[in-house]
């Protein structure tokens, strides 16, 4: 199995830029800094509006990256042209839903805000083969943990497919362990520093979240004697971790990548991981399918591919695999602290400043006066305890089953 954290691509382009030796000690504080354009497009099977990402490489000690923006991005193939618009910084989306059909060419066209020109190389649609199997078991993995591990199964009978990547959307229910009908709400911040208690407005008790993966997971069957696909490992969720609490999904996408963009991952995996970096060795450049019109010597990372997809989305609960045992620790400690409404000298104290920088939620203690006055004492949980729109939405996505 092998897995790529996507954003590492960026970094990885830049410590491919600016290493000189293969023996000299490695500052990882950037002293010079080549941009580089990052491509980051797969087009499928799938009838949809297509996408494609463009970044640029940045310096190794920064975290933000940096999109490509007001680019023009098209798509050439043999039966037309689909030409792709900017929705947010650097992600672009076909105008029009379309699908990759075999025996089809297809290449990538971009043209950056300073006129320069990229292309890629033409591709063709893979084999599509279908998922058989995706299945959560309960185990104990190699490292000693125990915990949900979720595997898929997949076989292509002509053999053609060989390799496989796999991308996942997991989406799991959240329900705030401390929720309360009531609200406290600030009616003056300053003196008097009345608030008043109140029926919530919205929910806030039951949330869901949905994370993509952020990394690439790649297998293949060249070493078998079928093009068989064995509980292979997707995701493995530690017993501990809340987002297995109450109801949990994952969809999975298989896409059978070219040979190329197959290769391609599986160079960049290698020098990514952490003993290829700290080794010193010099890399070189990865070649992709990517490149510059303008500039034949520019590097260019990243890869365009026409692949098959198939997908397919299973639930569990907790009480399915975890009967007897305690829900999971939730991120944050729900034990309720009283918050008073006055410092000693009279201003207005955490009760007032804590709510309104939104870092708390009622939990019990509040009365309300005959002249509707509200008084304490106030004891108040952080506001991932009482509300679970710190941690999600409050709307059930549309796929999601009971």
């Amino acid at each position: 199995m092998t897995k790529i954290n996507t954003q590492s691509l960026l970094k990885l382009g830049l410590l491919l830029f600016i290493l000189n030796s293969c023996t000299e000690e490695i500052d990882f504080k950037t002293e010079s800094f080549e941009s580089a354009l990052v491509i980051d497009a797969t087009i499928t099977n799938e009838l949809k509006h297509q996408e494609v990402i463009l970044s640029r490489t940045y310096a190794f000690e920064e975290e933000a990256t940096n999109p490509e923006t007001n680019a023009e991005v098209r798509i050439a193939s043999d039966n037309g042209e689909f030409i792709f618009q900017e929705i947010e910084n650097g992600k672009y989306v076909s105008n029009t839903a379309f699908k990759a059909e075999s025996n089809t060419n297809y290449s990538l066209k971009v043209t950056t805000n300073n006129g320069q020109l990229y292309s890629s190389s033409p591709m063709q649609l893979t084999q599509a083969t279908q998922i058989d199997q995706l299945y959560a078991v309960r185990e104990t993995n190699d490292q000693g943990e125990n915990g949900m591990a979720i595997y898929v199964d997949s076989y292509d009978p002509f053999g053609k497919s060989k390799n496989y990547r796999y991308e996942y959307e997991e989406t799991y229910k959240i329900i705030a362990p401390t929720w309360v009908p009531e609200d406290i709400l600030v009616l003056d911040e300053f003196f008097p520093c009345t608030v008043d208690l109140v029926p919530k407005a919205q929910e806030e008790q039951v949330c869901y979240n949905t994370v993509k993966s952020i990394s690439i997971n790649q297998t293949n069957t060249n070493s078998l004697t079928e093009d068989r696909v064995t509980r292979h490992l997707i995701r493995f969720i530690n017993e501990d971790n809340y987002i297995i609490s109450h109801r949990y999904s994952i969809l999975l996408k298989q896409y059978i990548p070219s040979q190329e963009a197959y290769t391609y991952y599986e160079t960049l995996n290698h020098f990514s991981e952490e003993s290829s970096l700290l080794s010193q060795v010099q890399p070189g450049f990865i070649n992709s399918n990517v490149f510059s019109e303008s500039n034949p010597s520019e590097n260019v990372l990243g890869f365009f591919d026409v692949s098959s997809v198939s997908s397919e989305r299973i639930y569990f609960n907790y009480r399915d695999f975890y009967p007897d045992e305690n829900l999971p620790p939730f991120p944050v400690i729900c034990y309720p602290v009283e918050h008073y409404q006055f410092t000693s000298g009279g201003a207005c104290g955490s009760l007032i400043t804590e709510l309104l920088r939104d870092r708390v939620v009622y939990h019990s203690g509040a009365t309300v006066r005959p002249d509707n006055t509200t008084i304490g004492p106030f004891l108040m949980v952080l506001r991932e305890c009482g509300d679970c729109t710190a941690l999600g939405k409050n709307v059930a996505p549309d796929f999601w089953e009971e």
